[in-house]
């Protein structure tokens, strides 16, 4: 047979061999990252119900000045290097139980400046964000590109890191790829911080009464609320009407948890900020509303390029609440200051949403796996409101039969857009694949690849969740496609791919 191959011209032949007997190269680099104990954020802790904290703040109470500076200094001596400025911390959480000095009619005015901190002291925790696992990473062009040499690129990568609970967040690393496909990485710095909370949201009342109709919210309680309010409103007046409501009205327990479920969703909507003095790999966004208490999920990150040029970095992520999720939305221009808001719609229910980097024909463009199984592409004109969707890809090869899904927004080249993909087959094997879809009309799929590009080793089927590669978004530097990938939901690495190598088997598949 090889003879007959080579008897043919040589570009036929060599077409020919590539087809018959080349496999597409896959390059698996040498970079771990794994959980790592030591990085730690502090979280306002309340030990039990009001009395608990009533007997503990009794108890420092009848402590002396002297004991008061000797408590606060040792606390200070073991925990101030570990955190930035943790006596603002102190601070704040001593406010948050503040009110139980009103319980035991204690002025709070007599209170030391010391007493205050180490009061706070007490009803701070440590939690260790990463200590369970490190993964799902998604990598993007960072807005800074400047001072490199010629062909390196900045990168960042943002990762599901779980710890205490399982409780998720997502946090990011800062690298650099060089002209020869190296990675390199910037040691995370010694401090994490948590960003300000800043809720200033303006909420639309058909929309905030259309997602509440989508999570099967419908007692006639939501309307007396929503009533009280304008076609718009803020945070303060929804929280005002839900107080008025109660004060109105008797609240069955059934009642009670529709106006939780009005507060739940009010609070998916909020904004955050960051001190300009953290490094990227200091900050990390821990769970803030109820919907997402125990966990950000899998967040895929895109460069967005508006209509008039400028640029915006969004990311849709699964809110997860311990029993329901909620497709969520996160934007930034500058990785400083973050918004968050809920994906609505009707294809939008379900995990796994991920943006376009521009708009298709005029509009947002989605790939979605709204069923469960499938792979969709929906379209809006609004990116927070998804109600059309078109399948375009159904579980086809045995490594996904059970179900197919992207992992991270489609990558455009001027051969069609790269759209890495995620299938399950048997013994729940998740192994990456690769799909091609049409420039101008990405519903139409130009080929995908038969066999799968990456399937997990004996080194990555080991872990949380055995059995699983998986990834929530590549990148493209100097014709190779750089893809970062978690080994079985513990730890993460980078593997990258020649984008000839790549083109030549799609073109053989189509």
């Amino acid at each position: 047979m090889l003879s007959e191959i080579l008897s043919r011209s040589s570009s036929t032949a060599v077409r020919i061999y590539k087809r018959i007997f080349m496999a597409i190269s896959v390059k698996r680099k040498d970079i771990r990252f794994y959980p790592d104990p030591k990085r730690v954020i502090t979280r306002f802790f309340m030990p039990g119900q009001d009395d608990r904290a009533q007997s503990i703040i009794k108890k420092i109470l009848n402590v002396n000045e002297e004991g008061i500076n000797l408590l606060l200094n040792q606390v200070l001596r073991k925990f101030s290097k570990r955190h930035r400025n943790i006596t603002q911390i102190f601070k704040k959480n001593f406010e948050n139980i503040s009110y139980i000095l009103q319980q035991i009619d204690y002025d709070k005015g007599l209170l030391s400046h010391k007493r205050k901190l180490l009061i706070g002291s007490y009803f701070t925790l440590e939690f260790s964000i990463e200590s369970a696992a490190f993964f799902n990473p998604s990598v993007v062009e960072d807005p800074d590109q400047s001072s490199l040499e010629n062909g390196q690129k900045r990168i960042i990568v943002s990762f599901r890191a779980t710890g205490e609970g399982h409780i998720s967040s997502l946090v990011f690393r800062l690298g650099i790829i060089d002209s020869e496909g190296n990675i390199t990485f910037k040691p995370p710095g010694n401090l994490v911080d948590v960003p300000e909370i800043i809720k200033r949201h303006v909420y639309e009342k058909k929309q905030f009464l259309k997602k509440l109709n989508e999570m099967h919210v419908y007692k006639d309680v939501v309307n007396m609320v929503m009533d009280k309010l304008g076609n718009k409103f803020v945070y303060g007046e929804l929280l005002s009407s839900i107080a008025d409501v109660k004060k109105e009205v008797k609240l069955t327990p059934s009642k009670k948890k529709v106006l939780q479920a009005v507060r739940w969703l009010a609070n998916s909507h909020y904004e955050i900020t960051f001190s300009m003095d953290t490094g990227i790999s200091e900050r990390v966004l821990f769970p803030v509303s109820y919907t997402e208490s125990n966990g950000i999920e899998d967040a895929r990150f895109v460069r967005f390029k508006e209509d008039n040029g400028n640029i915006t970095y969004y990311a849709t992520y699964t809110a997860y609440n311990g029993f329901t999720i909620i497709p969520k939305l996160i934007e930034t221009k500058d990785f400083y200051h973050f918004k968050t808001s809920p994906i609505n719609g009707e294809f939008a229910q379900n995990k796994g949403m991920s943006m376009f980097p521009r708009k298709i024909n005029g509009r947002y463009a989605m790939i979605s796996r709204s069923d469960g199984v499938n792979n969709y592409i929906t379209y809006s004109d609004d990116m927070r409101i998804w109600n059309e969707a078109k399948i375009i890809e159904e579980p086809k090869y045995p490594w996904e039969f059970v179900q197919i899904g992207n992992s991270g927004s489609p990558i455009e080249t001027d051969k069609g857009w790269i759209l890495l993909t995620h299938g399950v087959g048997p013994l729940r094997q998740y192994s990456l694949g690769i799909t091609l879809l049409d420039l101008e009309d990405p519903s139409k799929v130009i080929a995908r690849l038969k066999e799968p590009l990456l399937t997990p080793n004996e080194e990555e089927r080991e872990g949380y969740v055995p059995n699983v590669v998986y990834s929530c978004g590549a990148i493209i530097h100097n014709n190779e496609l750089i893809i970062p990938y978690a080994m079985s939901d513990y730890a993460s690495t980078f593997a990258s791919v020649s984008l000839d190598d790549l083109f030549d088997e799609l073109n053989n598949n189509s």
